[in-house]
């Protein structure tokens, strides 16, 4: 059974000595990730990664106001799914397709479940298919 599954850019604050948890979790999910770490670098990964399915963007990226980053993947591909982690914080940004008030890893997944719905079937499909081996 060939499968492509799904890639995600996930943009996260960089923090000393660790990786985005939301990495981890789309990871453990069976999703591919590309992290980036910057709005600067998100807009130049996406540049060579044209075709990621969707984008996880954390609200209190540094280097840019979210909704100018938002306004910026939007004039790239309007139609790439942006899924917003609305931590706190002053800026104003809702121009996302699904926005989380509060982040939990059921959360995340269920928003990616219905941006991928064929494709989430068919990881778990897959899944069950390894557990049985």
């Amino acid at each position: 059974m060939k499968m492509v599954r799904p890639c995600f850019l996930v943009i996260d604050r960089e923090f000393p000595g660790s990786i985005s948890t939301r990495k981890l979790v789309l990871e453990t999910a069976k999703y591919n990730v590309i992290t980036a770490y910057s709005a600067r670098e998100a807009i130049d990964t996406l540049r060579i990664f044209p075709s990621v399915s969707g984008i996880i963007l954390d609200k209190a990226i540094r280097d840019m106001p979210c909704a100018d980053l938002v306004r910026e993947i939007r004039a790239f591909d309007p139609g790439k799914p942006i899924v917003l982690i609305a931590t706190p914080s002053p800026d104003v940004c809702d121009d996302a397709d699904h926005i989380l008030d509060i982040y939990t890893p059921e959360a995340l997944l269920e928003v990616i479940r219905k941006i991928c719905p064929e494709d989430a079937s068919a990881i778990a499909a897959r899944t069950k298919e390894l557990e049985k081996m």
